[in-house]
């Protein structure tokens, strides 16, 4: 037979009851207050650490060989542009400063991407035939897209300026132009040092690398905006908002993993493959980017005829 909780004969702590009371407790109590506190800055500086460690081997890089920094700020070109279009189409154009901040998280959290795909590659490679299209369903898109989403939800989410479904296209395009601007980096970067070990040379062998980067970037920024646009519904559809969230990251993850499974095997299946690459890539890129912009100017074109509050409804409801 139990006690009852409100026996004040009995004592329960530990059983039904709790408050802190060893010192143990008090050391949960103000551990679990910094935490919630601090996580976002947290999770900053173990990224921030984490990149600072890849970015060393490419500052010496940088610093003997100019022209691999030139590569580097030239393969994000595309993007950028892509990024800039994307904010052109937006009926009250997101602050500079906010859409900064959220590109420097994107590229601070690549490098926990990183280290995750590099120790699942090594694993997963070792499966025949279909290894790499595993990695690319398992791991890659969707850590790749949830580190995107994260940084839009560590900074800008909270932001005042977040006023509107579609806001979250444009932060999440931001954070995948900051994700793509530092993996392009780490794969330049890593190809140079390939081709030192080798003996090759250095800017024949980061060439093709930065013309691959540079039409890679724009599906990283068109992935995370249409899980930052499912994020926006999330933020004005509280009722389902876990939901929505995980069909933004799982739509977003699923684009990704798509692309990088067909741009895989499209070389090795075609004649003439680099031509053929190249035109899925652009007519991947240009069907998406299609369905983002009409998105972006329905809302406009509400927002215009009957204000932001029915914009938001009218984004609501196409969700289908």
């Amino acid at each position: 037979m139990s006690a009852s909780s409100d026996d004040s004969s009995v004592d329960t702590h530990g059983v039904t009851t709790w408050e802190p009371r060893t010192l143990g407790d008090r050391l949960a109590v103000s551990l679990h207050g910094t935490l919630a506190a601090n996580w976002r800055v947290l999770v900053v500086a173990l990224a921030a650490l984490v990149l600072l460690g890849q970015f060393l081997v490419a500052f010496g890089l940088f610093t003997t060989d100019p022209f691999l920094a030139v590569f580097s700020a030239v393969s994000v070109i595309p993007a950028l542009l892509l990024v800039w279009y994307i904010r052109r189409q937006d009926a009250e154009p997101e602050p500079v400063g906010t859409l900064a901040v959220t590109f420097v998280l994107g590229g601070l959290l690549a490098s926990f991407a990183a280290l995750v795909n590099t120790a699942a590659g090594t694993v997963f490679r070792q499966i025949p035939a279909v290894g790499s299209i595993l990695l690319f369903f398992l791991v890659v898109g969707p850590g790749e897209e949830l580190v995107k989403w994260l940084a839009i939800r560590l900074y800008a989410y909270d932001r005042a300026e977040f006023d509107a479904v579609v806001d979250g296209a444009m932060y999440g395009a931001a954070a995948g132009l900051g994700f793509a601007s530092i993996e392009n980096v780490i794969y330049i970067t890593q190809n140079a040092l390939m081709a030192i070990r080798d003996g090759s040379p250095v800017l024949a062998a980061t060439i093709p690398t930065t013309v691959a980067r540079s039409l890679a970037g724009p599906g990283h920024v068109l992935y995370s905006a249409f899980a930052g646009y499912y994020l926006g519904l999330a933020k004005f559809n509280e009722e389902h908002y876990g939901p929505l969230v995980v069909k933004g990251i799982a739509v977003a993850a699923l684009l990704h993993a798509t692309y990088n499974s067909l741009s895989t095997l499209l070389p090795r299946l075609l004649p003439m493959s680099g031509v053929a690459t190249f035109a899925f890539i652009i007519l991947w890129d240009g069907a998406l980017a299609v369905v983002l912009v009409r998105k972006l100017r329905r809302y406009r074109d509400v927002v215009e005829e009957e204000g932001p509050a029915s914009a938001r409804s009218q984004a609501t409801a196409s969700d289908d």
